[in-house]
């Protein structure tokens, strides 16, 4: 007797699907505290991300108020230096309704592709503490802006500069609005070969 492949369609899988495809960017957070362990569990789920030859090669820092307070007087900074004070002061307020901070690093390696491999982990891994988040109901943003670049900021957190790089700054908390979204068809993505 032929034996047929397992059924995919199940309920659980398709509720995997609804999380990854309902997953949004978030702009706009409520200030209601987002549980230390929700956080903590969405760090560990975000460590069994797959990583070349097992380096582990991220690191996670949620940051304090003192620290944040600190890296908003650096945000004002950069984007007054970059546009105006005006402007500066604008991000700082914006920034300082944001209600979780994380900040993740990866390992900097002298061997470009190890390098280049470790990011891609470091994706996949907040890839991975996103979509746990999602699910819990707690929406993120990820962002590289000119802050994750500068050494000031690597100062604040406490960051060696020589050993790592920041892979992102996530802010997280509930959302306020969750905005629609579409994605390219399949057919427009992906291709057959011979």
């Amino acid at each position: 007797m032929k034996k047929s492949a397992p059924s995919y369609e199940t309920q659980e899988l398709r509720e995997f699907a609804e999380t990854i495809q309902g997953r949004r960017t978030i702009e706009l957070f409520l200030q209601t505290p987002v549980p230390d362990q929700l956080i903590d569990d969405a760090i560990e789920a975000a460590t069994w991300a797959p990583n070349h030859h097992v380096t582990e090669p991220w690191h996670f820092y949620t940051l304090g108020r003192a620290t944040k307070e600190r890296c908003l007087d650096l945000c004002r900074d950069i984007v007054s230096q970059k546009v105006n004070e005006k402007a500066g002061d604008f991000k700082r307020q914006s920034w300082s309704e944001k209600p979780g901070w994380l900040v993740v690093t990866c390992q900097r390696s002298d061997d470009p592709l190890r390098e280049r491999e470790d990011y891609a982990a470091c994706s996949a891994a907040l890839q991975n503490l996103m979509l746990f988040l999602w699910k819990a109901g707690v929406g993120c943003k990820w962002t590289t802006g000119d802050i994750t670049r500068d050494s000031r900021f690597f100062e604040i957190i406490g960051i060696d500069e020589a050993a790592a790089f920041v892979v992102g700054l996530i802010w997280y908390g509930y959302p306020k609005l969750t905005p629609t979204q579409s994605r390219k068809a399949l057919r427009d993505v992906r291709t057959d070969t011979p």
